[in-house]
């Protein structure tokens, strides 16, 4: 469901962050509860359940119990999967079905390979994908064969641990007999089974459960498992599965989770004449993917009681603050809003708002406090019924107030950005807990989160606020060396002045401006002790995270004819990953140097090189709809600059584009003139606005909130539309310099 708590899904072996992989060969189970393409390890896949056609001989000592014992293959032209369906078919003779409601889901499996009657057994396992348990018991109910369990797991990028309830109702068969497992032996009669994690029971190793065995069964037959989930209780769970299930109605649920998706459909419309399937597929998985998470748990918060909405898995925000929620506030603001009212709540009940956040549990913070450019955005796109006094009292804490433990919440060194401008490398930061790591990146990541905190203070009339941020806004220019030169393979590339760690007593030290690119130590900069001084991105694309001062940072790389061969070196020598969402706005950043019709071609050289329908078609993991969020807003032509009220503006890839605001009921197109399907002429000649000369490279969310026409004239060959100074994105500096190659510019006030 759009946003559901419930994700049920095969679990395979292999590469399984969200359940199934189409690389691995083998299911395990099939579990309720996932996260979307976050990467990383595994997430939740907790208390699966199991099916075995048969016992051989028919005894249940043949079958096997344990995860890795039971592993099945599957069929490799079996897999379907649609909104709200999901289908695979097993080696063992099973085909199995699922679909979901909000808090429950059901599960349906037939026996079409069976030549003779079956006695099937379904199983439940304490346990989860990262293999975390701590603990947990299961129980059976002999007459009905009801399962009810709980276990206790530990988050997949964060700390603390959560419990997790289901309830398992079945249907389809008379039962046979009920009973208990252990690791590889099963108990008949015995009703319940329970597992602490010590040196005896390992959570890696030791499997425990409880099963149902049926009847016989035929060929024809189905036998329907519904389950129902919470996070606050048993009872909780088996309300959930009889309030949203109470007919078992396998038809009925994938229609009605289908009617859900298509309501949130309802509000994109595009003219695909000409526009291939593949493209199609593209952008509308992309929508789908970007509408999974974060999941809405409201209601089933068990850490405290509000009325206002919650949602969990924001996994993680570094990742969803360059697209994921500026589609949303586009397609649907309501959602958007309750979301940022959600981490408002966080806030209010925690102390800090969340960088990233699953399972109940704090995750691990990656960069800046991402979480205020989320809030500054919403703010300045007037997005609905949110307590912007405490959004901006949460925001302002982020910048000045250092938590304890900055690994899962706020900022560190905090005392070194306020004093020094800068995070140096290896910062002491006295009394705290936090990785002292990522130096440069967190030094700009906080400088973007200040000036858009400086954003809110001014309209909000905070003047010495804005001030203060605004100039912290500036502290990039600390960390950058303008002698700084960089080589691949011992050529010089050309270029000199980039961003490099300095000690704490401002001397310089070193990071080569490639490493943790594809070309150099690619997988060395992550969350660890030794994560260098960049964050999965090099010293190479860092140096480009200015968008606070496009034009202060293309007067510091040598103007604007030199920015673009600098951004084009960037794309077309291996540097970039499109994989990591900092790649996001480069794609669209020579808009500053006065060069849309670069931003566009860039845009279709990535869709659909990187972005295409091949099992490899999503660059890197999906981030919980990060890469289907850009493709998506690239497609639709208008890119937003997360954090602020701009977006770029190239042409769609359809011959036009709708949007309809839920809140305002106003419909935004997008109309392109002389569209041509083979993408040759993608360069903006002239553009209108409601019919009027709309001459900037970029537009603001008014455009959507207030509904009306863009018409963008195309043709075979790069113009002068959007090149002048006066048409290009605001920025906190001047824009100076001349761009030969297209128009002069003069200087006048930006």
């Amino acid at each position: 469901m759009p946003f559901g708590m419930v994700k049920a899904v095969a679990d395979t072996q292999g590469e399984n962050q969200g359940g199934f992989a189409y690389d691995t060969t083998h299911v395990t189970g099939f579990s309720h509860l996932h996260d979307s393409g976050t990467g990383g390890a595994a997430s939740m896949g907790n208390l699966p359940i199991f099916v075995h056609p048969s016992c051989s001989e028919d005894d249940l000592a043949n079958c096997s119990w344990r995860s890795s014992d039971r592993a099945v293959a599957w069929k490799r032209d079996s897999p379907k999967a649609r909104p709200g369906y999901f289908g695979i078919s097993l080696e063992n003779g099973i085909h199995a079905e699922m679909t979901v409601t909000n808090h429950s889901a059901l599960y349906r499996f037939s026996f079409p390979d069976a030549v003779e009657t079956i006695s099937p057994v379904i199983l439940l396992d304490i346990i989860d994908l990262p293999l975390s348990r701590n603990n947990g018991t299961a129980s059976v109910d002999p007459e009905t064969g009801r399962f009810t369990a709980t276990g206790n797991f530990n988050p997949s990028f964060g700390l603390g641990t959560y419990d997790v309830y289901v309830c398992v109702d079945v249907q389809g068969a008379d039962i046979r007999d009920t009973g208990t497992w252990e690791n590889t032996t099963a108990s008949v009669g015995k009703r319940t089974v329970s597992v602490l994690a010590d040196k005896e029971h390992p959570p890696g190793e030791f499997s425990a459960g409880t099963f149902v065995r049926f009847d016989s069964v035929n060929a024809g037959d189905v036998i329907t498992a519904r389950v129902g989930v919470s996070w606050i209780g048993v009872e909780k769970a088996c309300s959930n599965g009889e309030k949203e299930q109470p007919g078992f109605d396998f038809e009925g649920t994938v229609a009605a989770a289908e009617s859900a998706w298509r309501k949130k459909f309802e509000n994109i419309n595009v003219d695909a004449d000409g526009v291939s399937e593949e493209l199609q597929t593209v952008f509308w998985s992309g929508a789908y993917r970007a509408m999974i998470s974060p999941q809405d748990y409201t209601g089933e918060n068990p850490l405290w009681e509000s009325d206002e909405p919650y949602y969990d898995s924001f996994y993680c925000i570094w990742d969803s603050f360059r697209g994921i929620h500026q589609l949303l506030t586009l397609i649907d603001p309501v959602s958007q809003s309750r979301m940022i009212r959600s981490l408002i709540d966080i806030y209010r009940h925690e102390g800090y708002l969340p960088d990233c956040r699953m399972s109940l549990c704090k995750g691990w913070t990656q960069g800046g406090s991402n979480a205020d450019v989320l809030i500054v955005e919403a703010y300045l796109k007037d997005v609905i019924n949110v307590d912007w006094d405490t959004a901006y009292e949460a925001i302002v804490k982020d910048a000045e107030v250092e938590p304890p433990n900055w690994n899962i919440e706020g900022r560190g060194g905090l005392q070194s950005w306020k004093t020094l401008g800068y995070i140096p490398k290896n910062d002491v930061d006295p009394g705290t807990e936090g990785l002292r790591t990522r130096s440069i990146s967190r030094t700009v990541e906080y400088a973007y989160d200040d000036y858009c905190i400086a954003l809110m203070a001014d309209r909000l009339g905070h003047t010495s606020d804005r001030d203060k941020y605004l100039e912290r806004s500036r502290n990039w220019r600390n960390v950058y060396k303008e002698d700084q030169a960089s080589f691949i393979n011992g050529v010089d590339t050309g270029f000199t002045g980039f961003l490099q760690p300095r000690n704490a007593d401002g001397s310089w030290a070193f990071q080569d401006p490639i490493f943790c690119s594809p070309l150099m130590n690619f997988t060395s900069c992550y969350l660890n002790e030794n994560g260098h001084e960049t964050y999965e991105g090099s010293c190479w694309l860092y140096t480009f995270f200015v968008p606070q001062d496009m034009a202060a940072l293309i007067k510091t790389l040598g103007g604007p004819e030199q920015f673009v061969s600098r951004m084009s070196y960037l794309h077309d020598s291996g540097i970039l990953y499109l994989g990591d969402e900092q790649a996001f706005l480069p794609v669209f950043q020579y808009h500053y140097a006065g060069r849309p019709a670069l931003s566009a071609e860039r845009a279709h050289s990535y869709i659909p090189s990187q972005f295409n329908t091949t099992p490899g078609g999503i660059p890197g993991n999906d981030d919980s709809g990060a890469m289907g969020s850009f493709a998506v807003l690239s497609m639709i032509g208008l890119f937003p600059v997360h954090g602020q009220d701009v977006y770029l503006i190239t042409p769609p890839f359809f011959q036009e584009v709708s949007i309809r605001n839920d809140v305002t009921g106003k419909i935004a197109t997008i109309r392109n003139i002389n569209f041509d399907s083979t993408y040759n002429s993608i360069y903006i000649q002239k553009a209108t606005r409601d019919g009027e000369p709309w001459t900037k490279n970029w537009i603001s969310h008014d455009f959507f909130a207030q509904g009306g026409i863009l018409e963008l004239e195309l043709g075979p060959k790069e113009s002068a539309w959007g090149t002048r100074i006066e048409d290009l994105p605001p920025s906190m500096s001047e824009y100076k310099g001349s761009r030969d190659a297209m128009v002069d510019q003069s200087v006048p006030d930006s």
